[in-house]
């Protein structure tokens, strides 16, 4: 006998109705307005009976080439054979000059930020992990660092701000072995800034998107 919808976790309840909204979206049986509409109070919503609402009128289902696109496309890749040694630490130093890293690099497993009078901007919004854990340890004078993060990564910081700051506004998750990084580190007359880059709801819309353009290319108006 399946569990009755008000027993289970919403959590899983909310990712399942997300799921089958970006699919009949994409296949073209949800105009573009609702479905941003329906998004948005499934993303918001703390009703179960209202998940199951959103989606009882809709017949496609979600499929293994479904699992496969979005663990390619929204998963966070954590993959210890890539390109850096598990132990291995980068060190970047910046003095009067600045450094950012972007786009689909790979994370070593600690990084060693000095930043005189300088800057460094990490991305890790499509970075692949070697390790679970990523340390960074950072020395800022008169300088500072910006981190950006996926939702659904964890974050911890420990660094210390003196005649400076240090803004930790990156995601929460549940997921025990969700990406982790730790900041370390001291901060003087500067300061570190970590948030997330794009909202759950930027990533679901990009990801619908590409399977619209896929599935059809002429979205029906509302």
């Amino acid at each position: 006998m399946p569990v009755r919808a008000e027993d289970r976790p919403i959590d899983a309840l909310r990712e399942e109705t997300v799921d089958q909204l970006i699919m009949n979206y994409g296949h073209g049986k949800l105009s573009r307005e609702a479905f941003e509409r329906r998004l948005d109070e499934a993303l918001d919503t703390k009703s179960h009976e209202r998940l199951l609402e959103l989606t009882k009128d809709l017949d496609l289902k979600t499929d293994r080439q479904y699992t496969a696109q979005k663990k390619a496309e929204l998963g966070i890749r954590v993959d210890p054979s890539a390109a850096y040694r598990t132990d291995e630490v980068d060190t970047v130093i910046n003095v009067f000059a600045g450094n950012d890293r972007r786009g689909a690099w790979d994370v070593p497993r600690a990084i060693r930020l000095i930043n005189v009078f300088g800057g460094s901007d990490l991305d890790f919004t499509d970075a692949r992990f070697t390790a679970e854990t990523t340390y960074i340890t950072v020395f800022c004078l008169f300088g500072g660092v910006n981190i950006r993060v996926r939702d659904g990564m964890r974050t911890i910081s420990k660094a210390l701000a003196i005649f400076g700051g240090v803004n930790n506004r990156g995601g929460t998750t549940a997921d025990p072995n969700a990406p982790l990084l730790v900041i370390e580190g001291v901060c003087l007359f500067g300061g570190v800034d970590i948030r997330v880059k794009k909202t759950p709801r930027q990533r679901f819309t990009e990801f619908a998107d590409q399977l619209r353009t896929l599935f059809d290319p002429q979205p029906p108006r509302a």
